[in-house]
């Protein structure tokens, strides 16, 4: 069974950039399409990007378009997703998610395998 951790939430300030990690040390994720979700206090789990199991294709939600980044590097067996001018409304708990030879997309049902969660708090 996979098992996914994030880390590298935390405070930033509107307009501040951070970066998430996600990595695993049972499979390579050169199996696995990686999406990435976030779900703020009181509202609906939703997903931000995702990027194949290739690594060659990234699909991202309007509400991120320009601003995040899903990037892999196979050779640490870890995904990114660096997020650059971040807005209030970016805070939450985001969470990466693993489909075993997916396509990529944005919905949390085609995942199957599920991080923990690291917060992301943007606040001044």
């Amino acid at each position: 069974q996979l098992q996914l951790v994030e880390s590298g939430g935390g405070l930033v300030q509107p307009g501040g950039s951070l970066t998430l990690s996600c990595a695993t040390s049972q499979y390579t994720l050169e199996y696995y399409t990686i999406g990435w979700f976030r779900q703020a206090p009181g509202k609906e789990r939703e997903g931000v990007a995702s990027i194949s199991h290739s690594g060659g294709t990234a699909v991202y939600a309007d509400a991120v378009k320009g601003r995040f980044t899903a990037s892999r590097d196979n050779g640490k067996n870890t995904d990114y997703l660096r997020m650059n001018d971040l807005k209030p409304e970016d805070t939450a708990v985001y969470y990466c998610a693993g489909d075993l030879f997916g396509e990529p997309g944005l919905s949390s049902t085609k995942y199957e395998y599920w991080g923990q969660g690291t917060q992301v708090t943007v606040s001044s």
